[in-house]
């Protein structure tokens, strides 16, 4: 059984950073790819970036150049660092891990970008 626990989520200004982890337990294996996902208010949940076990990364073009994900495998952490936030960037944000079989959903952190 796999759990994901995310954490760092918070209200921030535009402009400001956050930097939010994912703690993965139970049966993980570093090959298999974790990402992170975001839902709006209203809209569809979408895909944020992701990272493979070999360290490959993809972002979403709404967000490159201004979050950046990395993994610890030592520690079956993932991270998303969050800069130059823009309100637009305001969703519930989910933690993902998939295997060939089956795929494993965070419980979700808010993060909300105002002035």
């Amino acid at each position: 059984q796999v759990q994901l626990v995310e954490s760092g989520g918070g209200l921030v200004q535009p402009g400001g950073s956050l930097r939010l982890s994912c703690a993965a337990s139970g049966n993980i294996f570093s090959f298999n790819p974790m990402a992170w996902y975001r839902q709006p208010p209203g809209k569809q949940r979408e895909l944020v970036a992701a990272v493979t076990g070999g360290g490959s990364t993809n972002y979403a073009d709404s967000v490159k150049g201004r979050f950046t994900i990395s993994r610890d495998n030592a520690k079956n952490t993932v991270y998303l660092q969050m800069n130059s936030l823009k309100p637009e960037d305001t969703a519930v944000y989910y933690c993902h891990y998939s295997t060939t079989w089956y795929q494993y959903w965070g419980q979700g952190t808010q993060v909300t970008v105002s002035s």
